[in-house]
């Protein structure tokens, strides 16, 4: 059929290598990330990855990238993504943060924005090595 045009949507909870456990997926939290605050630079076609660290825009209550150095509240970590999210700037998707549980710091994935003081802000993640 000429003129329509056609997408391609894959649907998938991404690599989860990062979980050291399946014991904080029983009760995950919820929340919705905010698609403007996620930098096309950071997270290329708009992939935010299973496992990135998020924080919570303190003004509207919405999940962006967690970062030590923000100033809006996402310099708290309040969880992991649980799963792949596509984002775009005018998006909001509903999530899935992991906030208790064990984690395989080793397996995040690059540019999570993991550091000692996200670890610290989620003292219900064990936290380990490969």
């Amino acid at each position: 059929m000429e003129g329509i045009a056609q997408t391609r949507t894959e649907y998938g909870s991404g690599n989860r290598r990062w979980l050291g456990d399946l014991h904080g997926l029983n009760s995950t939290e919820g929340g919705t990330l905010n698609g403007a605050l996620f930098p096309a630079g950071t997270f290329p076609d708009g992939l935010v990855r299973s496992g990135t660290d998020l924080g919570r825009v303190t003004a509207s209550g919405l999940l962006g990238p967690y970062d030590n150095a923000a100033t809006d509240g996402r310099q708290t970590c309040v969880g992991h993504l649980v799963s792949d999210q596509v984002v775009t700037a005018t998006s909001r998707n509903d999530a899935a943060l992991l906030n208790h549980g064990a984690v395989v710091r080793t397996y995040l994935p690059t540019g999570s924005g993991h550091d000692a003081a996200a670890e610290a802000d989620l003292p219900g993640i064990r936290y380990r090595n490969a």
